[in-house]
């Protein structure tokens, strides 16, 4: 039975935002920078507003709206909301505000850039509340049109480079997906993801697919595996990723990396897994030796960085492979002797968990480098600052701790999501943990040695003696990532308890059909 138009209220409220700001032609700075504002925080006060009649422990869809739509191909407008989805749909709710905030001080035709951000926060929304693959793709693809103008448009010397290639690996990538899912319907006539789920848990779907031709099961597993694989990205289809983070402007970057490159992550939790357990299984030791070059070598390409956003770009690369380090250690794990759910239930925890942290953490790196290059005069090389830590104090303070948030720093964020996959993946195969500590130690160093040159080394760069410390709008943006670093670092069952029931019935459940 459906509800009422809760989710869709989510993800079209900021449309209507964009939409409103497009007819205003004529409205002053103020307004339209009031408007996107109120369309961006839509997200957190709708979630927040049902939060208390969310219910954690049912495993299924919750809010469902779901209601015919192209009824010849079976087609349905199908939203729902589950531990996993709320996680993401709250997490976006805090970063796009924030990175809208970021973006107004240095931001030029407002009217469009808000626009635009409004429907990528849209799309987003969608695509982890959508679950039937029609409309879903759809949010998919949106996603890539306001990204690629808010890049090409506001970004720095090289933006229209990175934009085509972020584009072009991304719908790279979407065309393997859409060519699998093309094959699916073929088989099985349908297109809702809890259905198609059902079907493998069942063995039923990888039979149908076996029916059009033995191959068929593994090329559409594979389809679907490259599609997210570019988008997370999973190391070699990372190499659009240091060039798109480092030219977009800040708050462009914090929405890439805090929300976008989740929408890869999720992919793999909410479709790829469910529909293709055996397949995942079989090719979980090559795609773990994959993720595991992500952690160890994006740690180790992010020391060699002088460009302080690139830094920050392979740093994601890095946090992000942990996470898929877990999700392959659980699925190769899955069905050998010894296996433990409550290790494949760390695991995943973990996972989610990390997807938030890092979100939280990242945009505020990537925040603090937008204000060092604003005072910079533009610079945002390692070697163009020296002892902001005096001229600085506050901003200093605040942006320490998203830095050590990020290295895992014990009563911080950063470190729960860690501990959990660690705790998980070494319970579940203890080589790919041991490898992906060499990846703690490079960012350890990558790191520390930001903090120390920014921060603590000597002064350098005539803007110095003139670096006014974090103040108003600055801190408004800031502030808030900062505080969610330490009370989830502290508190981490706030975000937990949304989702562990749901983990803890999937990792109770993992059998190969």
């Amino acid at each position: 039975m459906s509800q009422p138009f809760v989710l869709s209220a989510l993800i079209f409220t900021p449309w209507l935002g964009a939409i409103l700001l497009g007819l205003l032609r004529r409205a002053s700075l103020q307004t339209s920078r009031v408007i996107a504002l109120a369309g961006s925080f839509s997200t957190l006060a709708i979630a927040i507003g049902w939060l208390t009649k969310f219910d954690p422990t049912r495993t299924s869809p919750q809010f469902v709206e779901k209601y015919s739509w192209i009824a010849a191909c079976n087609v349905h407008y199908y939203l729902g909301l589950d531990g996993l989805s709320l996680a993401l749909v709250l997490l976006t709710g805090v970063i796009t505000p924030i990175a809208l905030l970021a973006s107004w001080p240095n931001q030029n035709a407002t009217r469009l850039f808000n626009g635009l951000f409004l429907l990528l926060q849209g799309a987003a929304l969608g695509v982890f509340l959508a679950l039937d693959f029609f409309h879903w793709f759809t949010f998919w693809e949106l996603s890539l049109v306001p990204a690629f103008f808010l890049i090409k448009l506001w970004g720095g010397p090289g933006a229209g480079r990175a934009a085509y290639q972020f584009v072009i690996y991304t719908i790279g990538g979407s065309a393997f997906l859409l060519l699998s899912f093309a094959a699916i319907f073929a088989a099985t006539g349908k297109l809702d993801f809890p259905t198609l789920a059902q079907e493998a848990a069942e063995g039923t779907l990888a039979r149908q697919l076996a029916l059009t031709g033995g191959v068929w099961p593994t090329a559409v597993f594979l389809g679907v595996l490259l599609g997210f694989a570019v988008k997370v990205p999973l190391w070699p289809f990372h190499t659009w990723l240091p060039p798109a983070y480092a030219e977009a402007p800040t708050g462009v970057s914090m929405f890439l990396t805090a929300v976008m490159s989740k929408m890869g992550l999720y992919g793999f939790l909410r479709i790829l897994w469910p529909l293709f357990p055996g397949q995942l299984h079989a090719a979980a030791p090559v795609l773990l030796a994959l993720a595991l070059a992500g952690v160890v070598l994006g740690a180790w390409a992010a020391i060699r960085q002088t460009d302080l956003k690139r830094m920050v770009a392979y740093s994601s690369i890095n946090h992000l492979s942990y996470c898929l380090v877990a999700l392959f250690a659980v699925a190769a794990a899955t069905g050998r002797p010894g296996f433990s759910a409550d290790a494949a239930a760390a695991a995943l925890s973990g996972t989610i968990l990390q997807m938030c942290n890092h979100g939280l953490s990242a945009a505020a790196l990537f925040l603090g480098i937008g204000l060092l290059e604003a005072r910079g005069g533009g610079r945002r090389g390692l070697d163009d600052f020296g002892g902001v830590r005096t001229a600085a104090p506050v901003f200093s303070g605040l942006y320490g701790i998203a830095l050590f948030s990020s290295l895992g720093l014990p009563g911080l964020n950063g470190f729960v999501g860690e501990f959990l996959i660690f705790r998980g993946v070494f319970s579940l195969v203890p080589i790919a943990a041991g490898v992906a500590t060499l990846g703690l130690l490079g960012t350890a160093l990558f790191l520390l040695t930001f903090w120390q040159r920014i921060f603590h080394g000597p002064p350098a760069g005539a803007a110095l003696p003139n670096f006014p410390d974090i103040r108003g709008i600055e801190l408004g943006s800031i502030g808030p990532l900062v505080a969610l670093m330490v009370i989830l670092g502290v508190a981490p069952q706030l975000l937990t308890q949304l989702f562990n029931p749901l983990v803890t019935a999937w990792a109770g459940h993992l059998v190969l059909p």
